[in-house]
């Protein structure tokens, strides 16, 4: 195992970025898991915290593979390895899978959104996080919809990864900050000694705890 879990890889992290000019610096987390990592990362970083909503498409075979990944604007990304006749023969599914994942990140939107509004990320450094990389999908649809919205820089941080997935998701960034890709990588949780399920209620209450922006002092530079 390289971390204890989601606080420790998060310690480690932040010990990678501390000291580097950031501009007034936010940590986007995705939920659930990458909440646990994000509160942790922006607290040692003096940023401001809030989330990225994006949804895998699933496989109408195989659930738990991901096709691709919708962003909360509906920003798509396919993965690479479908080519054009794979996308037409999976027009219609692909076109009710997007509207079922938009459904369910409408729900969390509402869920969290009463706890904490989005931030405006314009001209600034910009953090996103998981717990880890595996295909890179939803971290993509994720940055996608990040870019339209200005930051000053885009910077991906994680704890690990699958090397293969580090190209195609650095494709989409301006820096990508992995601590393990390790040639034999399984899965996110096989480098975990503590990988329990982060449930939607834990999200909340970090998201309502965080350090408000108002009170954060951040040693960024402007």
């Amino acid at each position: 195992m390289f971390f204890r879990d989601r606080a420790d890889a998060a310690r480690q992290l932040a010990a990678r970025l501390k000291g580097r000019p950031l501009r007034d610096p936010v940590v986007l987390a995705v939920p659930r898991g990458g909440v646990v990592t994000g509160a942790v990362l922006a607290q040692e970083l003096g940023a401001e915290l809030d989330v990225v909503l994006a949804r895998k498409l699933r496989s109408p075979n195989y659930p738990e593979f991901a096709l691709g990944a919708i962003s909360e604007t509906g920003e798509v990304y396919l993965n690479e390895h479908l080519g054009a006749a794979d996308i037409i023969g999976l027009e219609d599914y692909l076109t009710i899978e997007r509207r079922t994942q938009m459904e369910e990140i409408a729900h969390r939107n509402r869920q969290l959104r009463e706890i904490r509004p989005p931030v405006d990320v314009t001209g600034r450094s910009v953090i996103v996080t998981d717990d880890g990389i595996a295909t890179g999908a939803t971290l993509i649809a994720a940055l996608k919809d990040i870019r339209l919205r200005n930051p000053h820089e885009l910077i991906v941080a994680v704890p690990v990864a699958a090397p293969d997935s580090l190209p195609t998701v650095g494709a989409w960034c301006d820096e990508i900050v992995c601590l393990h890709a390790p040639p034999g990588f399984r899965a996110v949780g096989y480098f975990f000694d503590d990988f329990s399920p982060v449930e939607d209620e834990t999200v909340r209450e970090l998201l309502r705890t965080a350090t408000p922006p108002a009170d954060l002092a951040h040693g960024g530079v402007s």
